[in-house]
């Protein structure tokens, strides 16, 4: 049985956190607040996060980030490596250079020392002609219905999507998403800001999908796979109620970890029907939101490996 959430997650504790402008150029949720105190605040985030999670029984393992190379955006793994539940690890096409410098071999190492790992596949070449496909940022799976959701953008090219899904077993399910930014539609850089698949329902942005005949394939979908759809607009995904991830602690109790923001921009019918299947870490990560243009879910690479 594929498990759709696992009890442990790969976090990196940040070095020198900061407003990353090679990303910045295509994520329109980042705006440079960068200042003496970023890294300082940013970890302290970090490590209250950290206690949040063990707190409720989940595993988190930390590695600490390098100095060397400068790699700002390295607190959200999830973009350069998936774990798998088969033992495979793997590692992704990035497109900011100095975020392929985050794909660390004693990462790997560790890995390999406490859990079972049969092979690593490194995708990572593409990158290099321009093309790109970041891992759980661009990629929601579905594992139990063997879904990938994707939203085509210059982090999620179609192709290698679809090369990903037909290699490990997935069903495509393409489309299209936007936001409004600098007073025009722009897409959306990753699809886990936008959408969260979670074991029995679904929180997803369908405002953002401007393509009807794509939104009612997407609804579908949803519905098809036997999961309740929790909508949220536009405004909330901007407070990045989209970047959501369920995990479960040791005794397989659920949750579904979000950030403050997130959190607070969420209404109380919402919030019940989130309650009805978890319950809901939140934690707050204003800083690392602001200056990284990323969330709780970009923080936890989920690891669905076998421990030795």
């Amino acid at each position: 049985m594929k498990m759709q959430t696992t009890d442990t997650v790969l976090m990196i504790e940040p070095a020198a956190f900061g407003f990353n402008a090679e990303t910045a150029q295509n994520n329109y949720f980042q705006i440079n607040s960068e200042n003496a105190e970023t890294q300082t605040k940013a970890l302290q985030e970090f490590n209250n996060f950290v206690e949040k999670l063990r707190s409720k029984g989940i595993n988190v393992i930390t590695v600490k980030d390098t100095l060397e190379p400068h790699t700002p955006d390295s607190i959200f793994p999830n973009n350069w490596i998936s774990m798998h539940q088969d033992g495979t690890v793997v590692l992704y096409p990035m497109c900011a250079v100095n975020r392929r410098w985050e794909r660390r071999n004693n990462i790997l190492e560790m890995l390999q020392n406490d859990f079972k790992v049969k092979e690593i596949i490194d995708l990572s070449a593409p990158e290099n002609e321009g093309k790109f496909l970041e891992g759980t940022g661009s990629m929601i799976f579905d594992h139990e219905n063997k879904l990938a959701y994707g939203s085509v953008s210059l982090r999620l090219d179609e192709q290698l999507f679809r090369d990903f899904c037909e290699k490990f077993g997935f069903n495509p399910v393409v489309f299209h998403s936007y936001q409004t930014a600098n007073n025009e539609r722009l897409p959306i850089y990753h699809t886990n800001v936008m959408m969260c698949v979670a074991d029995q329902f679904v929180v997803i942005c369908l405002d953002c999908i401007d393509d009807e005949m794509e939104r009612v394939k997407v609804v579908n979908t949803i519905v098809n796979s036997g999961k309740e759809i929790i909508e949220i607009s536009e405004n909330q995904m901007q407070q990045f109620a989209g970047n959501m991830l369920q995990v479960q602690n040791s005794e397989g109790k659920k949750f579904l970890v979000m950030s403050q923001s997130a959190y607070q921009s969420l209404t109380t019918e919402q919030i019940s029907n989130i309650e009805k299947y978890s319950e809901i870490i939140y934690s707050d990560l204003e800083t690392i939101e602001t200056n990284g243009g990323g969330s709780a879910r970009c923080m936890l690479a989920e690891v669905f490996l076998e421990k030795k």
